[in-house]
């Protein structure tokens, strides 16, 4: 098995030291990892104990120097029960030398190891760090958690967001070191090229939840996405260390066996099915170069148009969503609204002449940066720089309300800077077409993704107009001229919480720097009651073209502080229930109309 390998571990900005300690090991001999194969660790020192980071890195030292002096051929399983108990030995050992044989106060971590051979992971796993595995468009949680927040979920003694703000998750009940014997937990999947496997410690999961998680480890250089994500959950007030690792599946063999001997097959991406390959021709036409980026559902390909000789992108949807008929229908939507539109601002969808041998969208070929990565490199950005991008961003949201056309998932991640200066809004896989009811009704989701950018009027649930945009923008805005988020919390639904019950933090209290009156630019259009905000991007395109001018009406003054979160079932239920009413009557509405139709 061949893969590719990033990760990232930090201390946070409230722990005086890093306890976190991760390894990495993948053999350059083809022969050595067909026998041996590569491993990733991650240890998280128990902070209640004594030295916690010399726990961790003593547990992840011990299980490499195992995993290299370890028999070639040893069963995987087998591999890694002698990593852990090894490990575990020497942190044991070593505490009670430290402790005198004090058994009340020993050191101890978490430990996690992840063995990828042939064409199967192989997991141990001891405490709450975490295993996900992205397939098929799907991230999945592996490993359980051996902490006492963990029992108490069990037996329904509290629900998800409590646990992830309860003091009590640190607290566990398995880990490295407590006793000479160690319990290990053991998983093995089987993957394909293409699959990622997301290892990450509890600083990182307590503060970014699982569906950020896929939408930035899919579409993200490796490395990137590891930075990415530590920094939302530092933004969102992380308060421990902070490690990730992400491993990319990049070539497996299938390992079977003739007269004894072993013998390995290539197995080819089952992930994508018989998808297109950079070197091959598509239609005749489309020469596929290279892949740009893969999503839960289509991967983006770099091809020329050997019709035109010009470079184009590719958007081709994984062959087991072509048979959806909602998947279907959304596709459709999105190249009927993009080949519609035609702006500077907003990215080229073409309808080429040709008969296609499967669905596709013609796209122009961008080169630049996410709105979204430039945000994250420089915080906050000069006032004068944001105000000159919300205005742009302002210009396509007048052409696209102009022909009915609402985006409703603007965020920097869906504004493309490229390098020629110009933008892209891109991404209408939910937009809203008002003059199509049905078109729009047959893609509703409700907004369950990421909470920063979402209208309180989202979050209830409903469909949104195009002030629903103009709240997003004046998010982005906030956050371009502040460095922070509107809305901050432990997880998506106290910030979705917060958005529905009082207003952000006035601009200005983050960043002097900002005026008064780009402090009213921004709180007018991210006024909680839609009625409240600016009418048009247009109108509010002329506010930021002449901030100077702007007449400052003392919004900043009467801002209300978010009711704070109370954690219980009754506030998960009620906001919970908000959100999916609308979804359940639009069912119960389709099932009555197809069945109507269907006798």
């Amino acid at each position: 098995m061949q893969i590719s390998y990033a990760f990232c571990s930090d201390a946070g900005p409230v722990r005086p030291h890093n306890e976190d300690y991760v390894g990495f090991e993948q053999p350059d001999d083809a022969e050595e990892r067909r026998n041996r194969g590569s491993v990733a660790i991650l240890a998280d020192g128990v902070g209640g104990q004594d030295a916690g980071e010399v726990a961790s890195q003593l547990a992840v030292k011990t299980a490499l120097q195992t995993y290299r002096e370890a028999r070639a051929g040893l069963p995987a399983t087998q591999l890694v029960r002698m990593m852990f108990d090894n490990a575990n030995l020497a942190v044991y050992d070593q505490g009670m030398e430290r402790r005198g044989g004090d058994n009340e106060r020993r050191m101890a971590t978490t430990f996690t190891v992840s063995l990828f051979r042939n064409n199967e992971l192989t997991i141990g796993h001891v405490g709450d760090c975490r295993v996900y595995v992205y397939q098929h468009g799907v991230l999945s949680r592996i490993t359980g958690d051996h902490s006492y927040t963990g029992v108490q979920l069990k037996l329904g003694l509290i629900n998800v967001q409590e646990a992830q703000a309860s003091p009590l998750r640190c607290v566990l009940t398995r880990s490295l070191g407590q006793d000479p014997i160690i319990r290990v937990d053991f998983h093995t999947v089987v993957v394909n090229p293409g699959d990622l496997v997301v290892q990450c410690s509890d600083g990182l999961y307590s503060f970014v939840n699982e569906g950020e998680i896929r939408d930035v480890v899919r579409k993200e250089p490796l490395d990137e996405a590891c930075r990415h994500l530590v920094d939302l959950a530092i933004r969102r007030g992380g308060d421990d260390n902070l490690s990730i690792q992400i491993v990319r599946i990049e070539s497996v063999e299938r390992r079977s066996f003739y007269r004894g001997v072993p013998i390995y097959h290539k197995v080819q991406d089952n992930t994508m099915g018989t998808e297109p390959q950079p070197g091959q021709l598509l239609d005749d036409r489309f020469a596929i170069t290279d892949v740009i980026s893969r999503s839960g559902m289509a991967t983006i390909y770099k091809a020329t148009d050997t019709k035109t000789n010009r470079t184009v992108a590719l958007k081709v949807p994984y062959m087991q969503y072509e048979s959806d008929p909602n998947f279907f229908s959304r596709f459709q939507r999105e190249e009927q609204i993009g080949t519609q539109l035609r702006h500077p601002y907003i990215l080229r969808v073409d309808e080429p002449d040709v008969e296609r041998s499967r669905p596709y969208l013609v796209m122009e070929y961008l080169e630049g940066q996410t709105l979204g990565h430039l945000m994250r490199s420089v915080r906050p950005l000069p006032v004068s720089d944001a105000l000159k991008i919300a205005g742009r961003i302002c210009e396509a949201l007048t052409y696209l309300h102009e022909h009915d056309v609402i985006h409703r998932d603007l965020k920097p991640d869906n504004v493309m800077i490229c390098n020629d200066g110009s933008i892209r809004i891109m991404d209408f896989g939910i937009a809203k077409v008002e003059r199509q009811r049905r078109l729009t009704f047959g893609g509703f989701q409700p907004a369950m993704g990421t909470p920063d950018y979402m209208a309180p009027e989202q979050v209830r649930g409903k469909r949104g107009d195009r002030r629903t945009d103009l709240y997003s923008l004046g998010a982005i805005l906030y956050e371009m001229t502040t460095g922070a988020t509107p809305y901050e919390g432990a997880t998506p639904l106290v910030i979705m919480n917060a958005r529905l019950t009082g207003d952000p933090t006035a601009p200005r209290k983050h960043n002097p720097q900002i005026t008064p009156q780009v402090e009213e630019i921004i709180l007018h259009a991210m006024a909680r009651d839609p009625s409240d905000r600016y009418a048009t991007a247009k109108e509010m395109k002329e506010e930021m073209d002449l901030p100077d001018q702007v007449k400052v009406t003392g919004r900043a003054d009467h801002l209300i502080a978010p009711a704070a979160w109370k954690g219980g079932w009754h506030s998960s239920r009620m906001l919970t229930l908000g959100i999916a009413l609308p979804v359940l009557i639009f069912a119960v509405l389709w099932l009555i109309s197809h069945l109507q139709w269907h006798p």
